[in-house]
């Protein structure tokens, strides 16, 4: 009996289960003691690490010089041949390609030439325990960035630091422009944490995280404080903040008394830490959740500035303190719905949420395109990180 040829399974639908990888940690993930199970687990084949590897646009010399107006391509290859065009002090030669950034002169003087700096490429990473955010220790303790590709061009930014004992989500960028709007304290993108402190905050103690306290570098404010539960003297709370200070949360919490033992770091403005997404693993975000990342930090710019121009009004009271807009697009629970919970925000007539994305927070648009992507047995077109580093 002859067997009949096999038929292609076609891809798999995107299941409920499915979903549950792309949610962000919550605080009740933290508590229960899921999101350590599935730090130390295996790496969802939905996350498949994907290094988009952008290439970085090359032209060749005398091409861009004759573009500048300087001669002919011929009269540009002359110069070159003749020893009188440098290239970041170095003689050129024919047929040399440059880059963005290059140092070009003609006998001795420099040229303004125009290439176009190459697209901007953005990582989530799971930061553990015990890893610093430098490229220098004197120590020599192990450092976040020995686990990214390299790069063609420039090097990997930081977007704000977590200190040695500080986990969770981490963003480098290869561009200093959005690093610089996605840090800067003046754009006011939020930071959620998920804290363990020694022993349960007080009311007072909470109004007057929320109010500001005094540090050593200035007053310092949490946007929202949210009970999390826990065992013992052990206490979680859900915290928000809008800059980074140098280990800020815990001086905070140690302002009014009380030690922190463990800190993650969940979200940054509406960049999240997914489930499935294991300790010391990074997922590089495609071209499309880059846009909107772009597009979310240039809004919140707009937004904060727009506020600034408009004068300060009376403080409220305490009363009249509602949730920040900002905090449901992420799943975070209404006042009402959260005991002891206590939070600083905008009226109710406050602008939309311009983090918010179609899928409600950047970098889930990466992982369903990478999911539609995948094959028969979970394997994904794209190329794939090989030990740590592109090739």
């Amino acid at each position: 009996m002859t067997e009949l040829p096999e038929v292609p399974k076609k891809p798999e639908t995107m299941t409920e289960a499915d979903h549950d990888i792309f949610r962000p940690i919550a605080i009740e993930d933290v508590v229960s003691g899921q999101f350590d199970q599935e730090a130390d687990g295996v790496v969802s084949p939905l996350l498949t690490k994907r290094v988009l590897a952008p290439q970085a646009e090359s032209p060749k010399l005398h091409k861009v010089l004759a573009q500048a107006g300087l001669g002919s391509r011929l009269e540009m290859e002359q110069l070159i041949l003749e020893g009188r065009i440098s290239v970041n002090n170095e003689p050129a030669h024919v047929g040399q390609r440059i880059q963005f950034g290059d140092q070009v002169k003609v006998n001795g003087r420099p040229i303004r030439v125009r290439i176009d700096p190459p697209p901007a490429r953005v990582i989530a990473y799971h930061k553990p325990a015990g890893e610093i955010v430098s490229h220098d220790d004197p120590k020599n303790r192990p450092t976040v960035f020995r686990k990214l590709p390299r790069l063609q061009q420039g090097k990997w930014q930081s977007v704000g630091r977590l200190d040695l004992n500080t986990e969770g989500l981490l963003l480098f960028t290869s561009s200093g422009e959005l690093a610089n709007r996605l840090m800067h304290p003046r754009f006011g993108l939020e930071r959620e944490y998920a804290v363990r402190v020694l022993g349960a905050l007080s009311n007072e103690e909470k109004q007057k995280l929320l109010d500001g306290v005094m540090l050593e570098d200035g007053m310092a404010q949490f946007g929202s404080i949210e009970n999390g539960g826990g065992e013992g003297a052990n206490c979680w709370y859900r915290v928000t903040i809008s800059e980074g200070r140098n280990r800020e949360v815990r001086r905070m919490m140690e302002a009014v008394g009380h030690a922190v033992s463990r800190l993650i770091r969940i979200r940054y403005g509406a960049m999240v830490l997914p489930h499935g997404l294991r300790r010391s693993t990074f997922m590089e975000l495609d071209e499309a959740d880059i846009r909107a990342l772009t597009h979310a930090a240039n809004k919140a710019g707009s937004a904060r500035e727009e506020d600034d121009a408009i004068a300060p009004k009376p403080s409220r009271a305490p009363e009249r303190r509602t949730q920040n807009p900002r905090n449901r697009a992420f799943g975070a629970k209404k006042p009402t719905q959260a005991a002891g919970s206590q939070r600083r925000g905008k009226a109710d007539g406050a602008q939309p949420d311009p983090m918010k994305t179609s899928v409600g927070y950047i970098g889930a648009d990466s992982f369903s395109r990478q999911r539609k992507e995948q094959g028969p047995g979970g394997r994904s077109g794209g190329p794939r990180r090989n030990g740590g580093r592109s090739r």
